[in-house]
Parts: C-alpha cells; sequence; structure tokens
C-alpha cells in the first residue's frame, strides 16, 4: 500500500468544529440579532458549531480561540460578559482548555483567569472557583456518518457482519463495512454499522441500541475521540487480528482514533458496461464486468470548483501522462490529476487538464483523446461504498419526527434513506421500514409510499449533492423545517452534506 495512503491526513476544519453542551442540557449559541452568546438552544445547528483554533497544546490541556461559522470568535469583555466580534490583541479571545477525566471540558479565560459558564440560559466568566457549572461536554459536528482510523496501527475500523465483530484491518476505507453512524443519544454516543447493527461493550455486534452499546467519548481537538464504557473499560484494537473491542490497559495511546467523515468512493462503468479497473499496479483501463476493490475510486472534489480528483485504492490518483494515457500514478498536487467534470442526464464526462476528455480506447485503456466528448466519453457513476445515505442541509438532518406527518430538513439525527439503484444516476429512495418516499402535489414528501420514485442524485463535491425530485424540482431545506422539491436551480439549500 503507498505510503501516502497509511498517513493519517492534516484534519479539515471540519474535524475542529464541536458543539459545546452546559450542565443543563443546552449548547453555547451565537445570537445573531443580539450579537451575543447563549446556552439556550437544544440541539446542534450552524450557530452552535464552533472551530477550535488551537495555538498551543499539551496532553491535558491547549490553548484555544473559538470561531463560529459566521468567521467571528468567542470573546470575553473585562466585565466577564461575553460577545462575538473580532479579537482586539494577541490574547483577547484566548481560553485554556482542560480535558478532564469524564469526558468534559472547561474554558478558563487567559486574560481573567475566570471560567465559562452557564446557568442554564446566559453565558460569562465570572468565577475563578471551579465548579460543575463550568463543564462544557464536546459533540463532535461532524456528519454523523464517519470512519474511525487509528494512528498507531495505519488502519481503519471495518464491521464484519459475518462474525459479527469490528477489526481495525483496513488500510482503505473504500468498503461499505468501513463506514459507521455516529449517534449522539442522552450523552452518549451509539456506534452504528452499514448493516445497521450497533457495536456492544460485548464487543459484539447486537441488532438494537441499549445501555450496552452507549459509549463515553472524549474528545481533542482536530478530530481525535477515545470511547469508553464509563466504568474504566476503553475501546481499542487488540490481539493479532486488532479486535476492536473493551480493555482496561491501552499502551502508547492506541486508545486513541480519528473520527473523520465518511469518504466517497465510486466505481465508473463504460458504455460497454465494463468497470474502470486498475491492473499492473498504475494501468487504467475498461475491463472487468465485476466490481474489485481496485475498481473503487475516491471523489474529492470542491464544491467551489469544477474539477475532479479520482483517488485508487493503490493510493495515488489518476493523472493524464505522455501519449495521452490515464495513469493512476498520481500524487495529489499534481496539476495533471485534476479532471474538469461534466453531467449529461446521470453520466459524467472528464476533460483532462489539456482539454481533452477521457475515454475508452480500442485496447480497453483509459485515454484523454477526444476533442468533442460522445457516449464513448460518458461513465456510469454509482456509489460504491454507500448503500444508504444520511442528508444534512442548512438546517440540520432529513428525517421524521413524531410531531409532523412530512419529512422534516432540521431534524438533530437523520433517517437513513435507502438507496436502491434504477439506472444511472436514478435511485428509489427507501424508508427504513422498507416503504418508500413519496411526494405530494405541494412538493413534500412524506416517508410510507407503497411504490418507488425516481430520484436523481449528482455529486457537487466530495460529500456532497442534489437530488433532482420526482415532480422536476430540486429538493431543497426550509427554514420552516419543511422538505421541499420545488427549486429550479441549484441553490445553496439545495446542496445537501451525505
Amino acid at each position: 500500500m503507498n505510503e501516502v495512503e497509511r498517513m493519517p491526513r492534516q484534519p479539515k476544519a471540519e474535524d475542529l468544529r464541536v458543539g459545546l453542551i452546559s450542565w443543563a442540557g443546552s449548547y453555547l449559541t451565537f445570537e445573531t440579532y443580539k450579537n451575543t452568546v447563549t446556552a439556550t438552544a437544544k440541539g446542534l445547528g450552524r450557530r452552535q458549531t464552533w472551530e477550535i483554533l488551537v495555538s498551543n497544546k499539551h496532553d491535558t490541556q491547549a490553548v484555544v480561540r473559538l470561531r463560529g461559522l459566521q468567521g467571528f470568535y468567542l470573546l470575553c469583555e473585562a466585565d466577564g460578559s461575553l460577545c462575538y466580534g473580532r479579537p482586539r490583541t494577541s490574547h483577547h479571545g484566548c481560553f485554556l482548555i482542560r480535558f478532564h477525566r469524564s469526558g468534559k471540558w472547561t474554558l478558563q479565560c487567559i486574560i481573567s483567569g475566570r471560567y465559562l459558564e452557564s446557568d442554564g440560559e446566559d453565558v460569562f466568566c465570572t468565577s475563578r472557583a471551579l465548579s460543575a457549572y463550568h463543564m462544557w461536554t464536546p459533540r463532535p459536528a461532524l456528519h454523523v456518518h464517519v470512519i474511525l482510523y487509528s494512528p498507531l496501527n495505519h488502519c481503519y475500523a471495518r464491521a464484519d457482519p459475518t462474525m459479527g465483530r469490528v477489526w481495525v484491518d483496513a488500510p482503505v476505507p473504500c468498503l461499505k463495512e468501513c463506514g459507521f453512524l455516529l449517534h449522539f443519544q442522552d450523552g452518549c454516543y451509539h456506534l452504528e454499522t452499514s448493516a445497521h447493527t450497533f457495536l456492544s461493550h460485548l464487543d459484539r455486534l447486537v441488532s438494537q441500541p441499549s445501555t450496552q452499546t452507549a459509549f463515553h467519548m472524549q474528545v481533542r481537538p482536530g478530530g481525535l475521540v477515545a470511547l469508553s464504557d464509563g466504568e474504566g473499560g476503553m475501546l481499542y484494537p487488540q490481539g493479532t487480528r486488532l479486535l476492536l473491542s473493551l480493555g482496561s490497559n491501552p499502551h502508547g495511546g492506541e486508545e486513541w482514533l480519528i473520527l473523520q467523515h465518511c469518504p466517497t468512493w465510486v466505481s465508473l462503468r463504460s458504455k460497454t458496461q465494463k468497470f474502470l479497473s486498475v491492473v499492473y499496479d498504475v494501468e487504467v483501463c475498461a475491463a472487468s464486468e465485476h466490481i474489485t476493490p481496485m475498481s473503487l475510486f475516491q471523489f474529492e472534489c470542491d464544491n467551489k470548483s469544477p474539477t475532479l480528483q479520482l483517488r485508487s485504492a493503490n493510493g495515488c490518483y489518476l493523472a493524464q501522462r505522455r501519449h495521452r494515457r490515464v495513469m493512476a500514478d498520481g500524487h495529489q498536487l499534481e496539476s495533471e490529476t485534476f479532471f474538469r467534470m461534466h453531467w449529461n442526464c446521470g453520466r459524467i464526462i472528464l476533460q483532462s487538464p489539456s482539454g481533452r476528455f477521457l475515454g475508452i480506447a480500442a485496447n480497453g485503456l483509459l485515454m484523454a483523446s477526444a476533442t468533442i466528448p460522445g457516449p464513448n466519453e460518458e461513465f456510469g457513476i454509482r456509489l460504491a461504498n454507500r448503500p444508504f445515505l444520511a442528508l444534512r442541509g442548512r438546517y440540520g438532518y432529513v428525517g421524521t419526527s413524531s410531531e409532523h406527518d412530512l419529512l422534516q430538513c432540521n431534524m438533530d439525527q437523520p433517517d437513513c434513506i435507502h438507496l436502491l439503484p434504477c439506472r444511472q444516476g436514478i435511485y428509489h429512495f427507501q424508508a427504513q421500514g422498507g416503504s418508500f418516499w413519496s411526494i405530494t402535489s405541494f412538493g413534500t414528501f412524506r416517508p410510507w409510499g407503497k411504490f418507488a420514485l425516481n430520484f436523481g442524485i449528482e455529486l457537487q463535491g466530495s460529500n456532497l449533492l442534489t437530488v433532482l425530485a420526482p415532480n422536476g424540482f430540486y429538493m431543497r431545506s426550509d427554514r420552516s423545517g419543511t422538505l421541499l422539491a420545488d427549486s429550479e436551480d441549484i441553490t445553496k439549500e439545495c446542496i445537501w452534506e451525505f
């Protein structure tokens, strides 16, 4: 395996983001209309999300600033009040975070020495005597569909439904079994596999969440987490096969895992129905009628740019080389690895840096030859490691609520949307109970339809997509909380994180 793949990447901005929960169970919140900070919100949204910017870090503490998604900072004033703005001095807005064994954090203002606290509604810094009111529980704010990487073993966690275990043995997280849903409930976390089983304290996968599947989490800025049972047992890889299980004696920090958003891996199919695959280490051709790990490519795309990079399971990127050949031997910063993507009825067209379009030559090799794209330059694309979607929009996750009969888009936890592939770019959306999504004449959705409808999916970024609903409009989130399909154009509210 390529060494680049084995090394953990630098943390992304989303890995540094958390929600901070007070002793009263409410979240530290930026109030837009007052330019102040409170602790009244009961859920984790955009105004409750804080990026932890570390300037100095030790094992049990770190000097940090807290920055909201709007770009402003949490600031402590001389009178102990808190506001939201830009620092006026080098230490203004700096806090000393201490990481407590309970998993909670305390935040002490560097200038005044006073602790951040809440009375259940207001937030202030007035006391130098530490108490339970100063304790804050960090909750990772990244998308709930995650992967777990062990920096000590250089491998990812992988659920094994046959054995009913989780192993930390996957060098590349390209399989659906490497993805987990991280559920937050009553201050604890439940790890759900792609087969909808749960990791338990007994080291086995079980069918239902319970107190035996609830783990306490310690969080460090940058995505490092450690999971425990709350009674002294820590979750870490053990034995020669690296079984992820509870133990009481981790060595060398092996209990620390890096929590990352589950990456998007896709398969690409030519017009002859052959999958693009990497053969002989670096050659790329359309030769296989069946998907293998070497037929999978990580879809890496910045939604602010129409360019795409495709990383193979060998750790290298597809790149245009001499004589217009495309090889799987590129590196992340090479300009030859960036391809412009175009969409045509659910199929993807890739344009190389030279301006030519990728297609399949007579010998089956992937080449950048055509000046005008045709059917030979169109590739069917399918999500390879996503049997379901968990969609998050501007106001929260898509899911059901006991208070509404329509699907909502402002939920704290998502409902899984099971994907039933129909044809290129088209999927049927199936609800968790086995029924199908249905759409009303008002462009709203219900999750108990009897008949499967067609939904079009187009990837807009590494973990971003748009959904074209059966009524011909794009699905979007609405401030009211109701999921709607009424947009003719792609707006910010039509972009879904998955």
